[in-house]
């Protein structure tokens, strides 16, 4: 069998315990435990050895089995979509292909060339560019001087997601600076966090990892993730940190109004109207779990760490996405990811969904996984 399987126990009631009346499903639960071991079928337990079936207990171990197969089955097979080449200054993105390849994960790439140029040739007014420019000035507040950037930006959208629909690709991750800004000018942030807001996340500096982490949290909580940087000590606050990116966030993972203008950091550099697309916010506070998958090409597997925090509302006067988070022991969390070397990208999705995430990973994929202790 290489599908999860929950194994479920029902309750005997003391004044039913005679012959015919009892189950003796207490007993019986672990025989069938023990087969399993025996044949190697892994299996979920339950909250409870026995529940009954209408028991708050049992709903609850029901859902969030029903997550777990949602990321098993969300996560084998799947298609990740790596458009262009991953930018020179970030050698932390680097993964391997043949190790995600033995866990049913085909990467699928395309040179940015191909995707520039089938912009290139959607024309303007093309009803397509103008329903999709719509929707990018619906999405947010858009800072931008020219009209006609926006409906750049559309085409470029256009192109990524006629590429993506072509090849079947489920989610992608994209070489977003600077080439494009270079080479066709305008940022790829907007179209990345449309296309999160549907589901079908995209991170950034073609960080496939980062963009599977993103999705197996996507599917287990059912509400779109984000990629951060974990970019920032808060004051002496040593269990706070300072999470940011440009940003491509997803709409919804902010909580709060946004702004789509151009790169800060690159547009000092190469202009503003060359960067436009750039989604900015703080994010409101609330509830987040934090993941990372990193095929480990030294030891030849995946590994991975989990854990929950909060997001606050403290303020903090930093330009992009900003995400000021709360997490118990962060520094052993830290010394944990610099001894074993994880990146410096991680997702996030605004639900705690860390018991799921452990066993869809840990159980059924059989990828090596660090769940923070936040005592």
């Amino acid at each position: 069998m290489n599908v999860p399987v929950l194994v479920q126990a029902i309750d005997d009631d003391n004044d039913k315990v005679d012959v015919k009346s009892r189950r003796d499903a207490f007993c019986g639960k672990l025989s069938v435990c023990n087969n399993f071991y025996q044949y190697g079928i892994r299996f979920t337990d339950t909250t409870y050895h026995t529940s009954k079936l209408n028991s708050k207990e049992f709903t609850k171990d029901l859902f969030k089995f029903a997550a777990v197969c949602r990321v098993v089955k969300g996560l084998k097979n799947l298609r990740v979509g790596a458009i262009g080449t991953r930018p020179i200054g970030f050698q932390t993105m680097r993964f391997s292909e043949k190790l995600l390849q033995q866990s049913g994960i085909t990467v699928v790439p395309v040179d940015m060339s191909e995707i520039i140029a089938a912009a290139n040739a959607i024309k303007i007014d093309d009803p397509a560019v103008v329903k999709k420019a719509g929707e990018i000035e619906a999405y947010g507040t858009c800072k931008v001087g020219a009209k006609s950037k926006v409906a750049h930006q559309a085409r470029f959208g256009l192109a990524i997601e006629n590429w993506i629909e072509e090849n079947d690709i489920d989610i992608s991750a994209l070489q977003c600076w600077e080439s494009i800004e270079k080479n066709y000018g305008c940022a790829a942030c907007v179209t990345m966090s449309m296309m999160g807001e549907k589901l079908k996340p995209s991170a950034c500096e073609v960080d496939i990892a980062g963009t599977i982490s993103m999705y197996a949290l996507a599917l287990a909580a059912q509400t779109p993730s984000a990629i951060l940087d974990w970019n920032n000590n808060f004051g002496d606050d040593r269990d706070k940190v300072v999470l940011t990116h440009c940003s491509n966030y997803p709409k919804s993972f902010f909580q709060n109004d946004i702004e789509i203008g151009s790169l800060d950091v690159l547009g000092t550099v190469l202009g503003s109207e060359d960067t436009f697309g750039a989604v900015k916010g703080k994010v409101a506070a609330g509830e987040m779990t934090y993941f990372r998958i990193s095929t480990d090409d030294r030891r030849g597997v995946i590994k991975s760490y989990l854990g929950e925090g909060i997001i606050t509302d403290d303020p903090y006067g930093m330009d992009g996405g900003i995400a000021v988070c709360k997490i118990p022991n962060l520094q052993g969390l830290m010394k944990y990811m610099c001894k074993n070397g994880f990146e410096h990208h991680v997702a996030m999705v605004r639900s705690h969904v860390s018991e799921v995430l452990e066993e869809a990973i840990g159980n059924y994929l059989g990828w090596e996984v660090y769940k923070h202790n936040n005592e």
